[in-house]
């Protein structure tokens, strides 16, 4: 079968598409044909060698597709049925999992990170991570949902617990946690902030529901809050950008606000103002893939809103090099897809 691999860390370079044996499911688990995967950051951070793989590697964590093989004792899903996977990895068996907290699972992973990817013709994936594709989705759609939406969907609801009337605050409009989160938090009826340095996205998002944008290049982001909402601030942060969003977080927020973040595309570590974290009474959230109830919760939700996440462009296999090149340097509005079987 096809896959898009690595045989080792590195630039775009190492990324290869190439033959490979496909895989067998085993015990609980499912083969899939994939329709369609889409790309994450996550696959920037496996690349560039985040974390110990063993070569090769084929990358990859969303995915929709048709069963095809079913392992030992496997009811569901069925040989034939159209599904999407759910990304995360657990035990099932600690005191978290046991509890419904399979993301704090110590063995907690991800596919695509902890275990062969999706970016292949032919994927095996544990059958408790598949479930119905929503049916108003198309393929490139459900291909492109996964995890940047279970994502949004923990910080919003599990973690930050917002509510109807809310004020969320949002990083670097474009990429697929922060559209997720803009489209998340609308259904929600929160009143949302979002940021960019591009006046294009920031356009994109209005028609999206955004109800306040700000070229940060232009203004003062802190400033632009304080406009709208005085002294007070908002009542979430949502970061997904790491060091170069940090310090603003904790000025932009309220006090008793609450500050959510989920990823470090600038950096990993930032200086932290202790005496506006206690003063202000501000709650730090981390957060990380959903668990299986987040991800089942969002499903629902999408299904029931008939959200439909934002695509940006849809590639073939053989382009994803070109496809991680545009993720990579942030070109893109919306998740970036690659079809891979017809």
């Amino acid at each position: 079968m096809r896959a898009a691999l690595i045989r080792e860390h590195g630039d775009l370079d190492v990324v290869q598409v190439g033959e490979i044996e496909a895989p067998v499911p085993a015990a609980e688990e499912v083969a899939l044909t994939v329709l369609c995967a889409g790309l994450n950051h996550l696959d920037i951070w496996v690349r560039m060698g985040r974390t110990k793989l063993k070569m090769p590697h084929i990358l990859g964590s969303d995915a929709v597709g048709i069963v095809t093989a079913t392992g030992l004792n496997v009811e569901s899903p069925r040989v034939g049925e159209r599904v999407i996977v759910h990304p995360g990895l657990s035990c099932g068996r600690c005191e978290f999992c046991r509890r419904g907290e399979q993301s704090l699972c110590v063995s907690f992973g991800i596919i695509g990170l902890s275990r062969d990817g999706t970016f292949a013709e032919q994927a095996v994936v544990p059958a408790s991570n598949c479930y119905p594709k929503p049916p108003h989705l198309s393929d490139e759609e459900a291909g492109a949902l996964a995890l940047t939406h279970v994502t949004a969907w923990r910080m919003l609801v599990t973690r930050a617990q917002v509510k109807p009337g809310e004020s969320v605050l949002i990083h670097g409009i474009g990429g697929g946690v922060a559209l997720s989160a803009l489209q998340l938090a609308k259904r929600i009826g929160a009143e949302v902030f979002v940021t960019s340095s591009s006046d294009e996205k920031l356009s994109r998002a209005r028609e999206l529901g955004a109800d306040h944008t700000l070229n940060y290049k232009e203004a003062s982001v802190v400033e632009w809050i304080r406009q709208h909402n005085g002294d007070r601030g908002v009542d979430v942060a949502i970061d997904a950008v790491g060091a170069a969003t940090w310090p603003l977080d904790f000025t932009c927020v309220r006090k008793g606000g609450r500050v959510v973040l989920c990823g470090v595309t600038t950096g990993a570590r930032a200086e932290t103002d202790l005496r506006t974290l206690y003063w202000n009474q501000l709650t730090v959230l981390g957060s990380t893939l959903g668990s299986t109830r987040d991800f089942e919760e969002m499903l629902a939700a999408v299904t029931v809103s008939q959200l439909r996440p934002i695509i940006d462009g849809v590639y073939p296999l053989d382009q994803v090099r070109d496809a991680m090149a545009k993720m990579e340097e942030a070109r893109q509005f919306g998740k970036i897809v690659l079809k891979v079987t017809e």
